[in-house]
């Protein structure tokens, strides 16, 4: 486990890896990491800030260097997540984390019963979690090695934070049942499926279009019965075609008037539900879309973002394009827009 987080550092382009264990099992790192380069054994602490701290402490990058402090118990860390922390950072965030929203009913229980919490706005944080370099030595040594987080440094100083999209394979490994399931994610039998979806809508009055979860400003809508987001419905088709699993119109039924105007995201935030229910993750989807106006262009990166979120992947595996027919056909003529999709899903085999 610990030279899978390793290898996946080196690989994302850490210039140097301080591995902090304890004191008495220094001298097993040589075996785990064999032939890697670049590390170093740090004896960790009581508790875990003051572990971190020892870790940060040999580091030899400059104040401004970008140090991640990620958990090894968390082994399948990938090039992407690294990535999308850096971009973060490089935006001026003082602290940056992979995040995923809390999807379960929350419970307390007290001496005399149990209560419902709400969970908007509530996240399960994942590592790497980002910093500073000078900054972070900066916040444990005036607050203290007791934090059972980093952000927690951050928050007290007020600096911004931002949560990154987080995933699933983030996962921590931490009861019995955690490593068979890591067990069967690493070596078990998976099956990649591959699914296709296409849409189209005709062109209405409006002032306004939404594609691939964002509105753009223009002179004609999309008529459908729900936000007609040709983009997202063509995707949702091809998320739960690669499973098997009807189309869009068996799941939400255009004569059901409770999907009237509905906005699509929700749609496809369903498709993707049902995936994970079967154990399966979103490898990677594929948007075209066909129309003459408006320019797609402008509006990618924003596109590509916002899918990120409702599938909750990150955006590297996401692609956004558009083509015209060269005035030929519907799509030429300014009748409609259409819309095709590609979506690759790795399932238990």
């Amino acid at each position: 486990m610990l030279r899978w987080s390793a290898e996946a550092l080196l690989n994302a382009g850490a210039d140097e890896i301080a591995v902090v264990v304890a004191g008495d099992r220094l001298g097993e790192l040589d075996g785990a990491l064999s032939g890697l380069r670049r590390w170093r054994g740090v004896a960790g602490g009581d508790v875990r800030g003051a572990s971190v701290l020892a870790g940060l402490e040999v580091l030899t990058g400059d104040d401004q260097h970008i140090v991640l402090v990620h958990d090894a118990a968390r082994p399948f860390l990938g090039t992407a997540h690294v990535k999308t922390l850096i971009d973060a950072m490089e935006n001026g965030a003082a602290a940056a984390a992979p995040a995923l929203p809390v999807a379960d009913s929350l419970k307390r229980r007290s001496a005399i019963n149990v209560t419902t919490e709400s969970r908007d706005n509530l996240f399960r944080v994942q590592t790497p979690q980002a910093f500073r370099l000078g900054a972070l030595r900066a916040a444990y040594e005036t607050g203290g090695v007791q934090a059972t987080d980093d952000l927690a440094l951050v928050e007290l100083s007020g600096g911004r934070i931002e949560l990154t999209a987080g995933d699933p394979m983030l996962m921590k490994l931490t009861y019995p049942e955690d490593f068979v399931m890591a067990e069967t994610l690493a070596g078990g039998a998976r099956q990649v499926r591959l699914g296709q979806g296409v849409d189209a809508h005709r062109w209405g009055p409006g002032d306004g279009v939404w594609l691939c979860g964002v509105r753009i400003a223009h002179d004609q809508s999309l008529i459908g019965h729900s936000d007609a987001d040709a983009g997202l419905h063509a995707l949702t088709d091809a998320i739960l075609g690669a499973i098997g699993d009807g189309d869009i119109g068996q799941h939400f039924p255009p004569s059901d008037p409770q999907w009237r105007g509905a906005a699509s995201a929700r749609f496809l935030a369903h498709a993707a539900g049902r995936v994970a229910e079967r154990g399966g993750r979103i490898v990677n989807v594929d948007v075209t879309l066909v129309c003459e106006r408006p320019k797609v262009s402008p509006h990618r990166e924003a596109m590509r973002a916002r899918l990120a979120e409702i599938l909750k992947i990150t955006p590297d595996r996401i692609s956004v394009k558009a083509t015209t027919t060269e005035g030929m056909g519907f799509t030429g003529r300014g009748e409609g827009l259409a819309a095709m999709a590609l979506a690759t899903v790795e399932l238990p085999a």
